[in-house]
């Protein structure tokens, strides 16, 4: 079965194509044909009329916890197909579920169910792995991770699960930390840089020993100082990329603005952290066994901290798009093409182009998410 979608403003890496038309091929669960014309649908071919709307690749939130009142760490089949549709009712058509700082057969068994469900697939968006975040971190920065199962890096915990560990969140300047990135980098895992204390040359002896990445920039790390670079500093003197979560909360629209510029456009993954109140009422949530409280669209913690957020993707893009000058490729760029890129997949992922896997979104004119697409299959939740 194919699809033609017409009437839409395709948006390209580097371009948009406006009433343009794009087909989809079930069979193949790829891409088959963008054209900057309109093009006449084929017999049997289902037509679907973006009537203006935009299409756009489907985007990938590469450190999420949970939504719709599930969580990762609940490490149920369950959990994860409801944030997989919560996700995909947004845009999102893959992720990396990602886990708390808890006990080390909590953990396990979170990565055992995300293992199964990236074989078995889920209703909704596609789990491409796993995002580690803890129990490597820094007591002194230790956000909304639960401080009593902190451990030093050690290989073992995630050796068994490496074939689904796609990012590991640690703090470069622990004891240990060196060895664990060598080896996570050895591996084709990406080591990320959050929950520390390091200042700036903790970060370059991590630099050269594989660690590339940075985990929502600017919370729960040092800051910049014009004596002391730290953390941030050494995230705008490197090659590294750096999450960013726009919900204009967990940093000021212009700092938000300065980071994309400083860093470039192809160094930024625009993250959501979303916890399980994500799609949610706002009220009382859990995130790591702690008591959440999620009102006037920030989650926080009894002591006022930041806890995740209930941030979408499509609502990333929406605010980067009131706050910035961005164009709309530079802006889907950091939602789809880079976080991509970051995972090795972007040969198949990330872009609307012909031979590409059939992930994508179209939205109306006023970037509301209308049709979800995984493997060109309509998804409907």
């Amino acid at each position: 079965m194919k699809k033609l979608i017409k009437n839409a403003n395709i948006i390209l890496e580097n371009k948009v194509i406006n009433n343009g038309s794009l087909v989809l091929n079930e069979e193949s669960a790829e891409i088959e044909k963008v054209a900057s014309y309109k093009l006449e649908a084929e017999a049997e071919m289902e037509v679907i009329d973006a009537e203006g709307g935009y299409l756009a690749p489907g985007m990938i939130d590469t450190h999420i916890h949970g939504g719709g009142g599930f969580d990762t760490m609940d490490a149920s089949p369950e959990a994860l197909n409801k944030i997989s549709e919560i996700l995909a009712a947004h845009g999102i058509t893959s992720f990396l579920p990602t886990t708390m700082t808890m006990a080390a057969a909590d953990i396990h068994a979170a990565l055992e169910n995300i293992r199964q469900a990236k074989q078995n697939g889920t209703s909704g968006a596609r789990v491409l792995g796993t995002h580690v975040e803890g129990p490597f971190i820094s007591p002194e920065y230790i956000g909304a991770q639960n401080s009593e199962e902190l451990a030093a890096p050690e290989p073992e915990l995630l050796r068994d699960y490496y074939d689904v560990v796609e990012i590991v969140t640690l703090a470069p300047e622990v004891e240990g930390a060196l060895e664990l990135i060598k080896e996570l980098h050895q591996n084709n895992i990406t080591a990320s840089a959050g929950h520390s204390a390091a200042g700036y040359q903790d970060f370059q002896q991590a630099y050269q020993a594989g660690m590339d990445h940075f985990t929502h920039l600017y919370n729960a790390m040092t800051g910049l100082h014009h004596r002391k670079p730290g953390l941030v500093g050494a995230a705008f003197d490197s090659e590294a990329t750096v999450e960013l979560i726009v919900d204009l909360i967990h940093h000021h629209q212009a700092v938000d603005r300065f980071t994309i510029q400083a860093k470039g456009i192809d160094k930024v993954i625009l993250v959501s952290d979303g916890m399980e109140a994500t799609g949610l009422k706002e009220g009382e949530y859990e995130l790591g066994g702690q008591k959440v409280i999620v009102k006037n669209g920030a989650a926080r913690l009894e002591s006022g901290v930041l806890a995740g957020s209930v941030l979408t993707l499509d609502q990333a893009v929406r605010n980067l798009m009131e706050v910035t000058e961005l164009s709309l490729p530079e802006i889907f760029k950091m939602v789809t093409l880079n976080p991509a890129r970051k995972l090795n997949l972007d040969h198949k992922l990330g872009r609307l182009k012909p031979g590409y896997q059939a992930d994508l979104v179209l939205f109306d004119q006023n970037f509301q998410v209308q049709k979800t697409f995984i493997r060109a299959k309509e998804i409907t939740v």
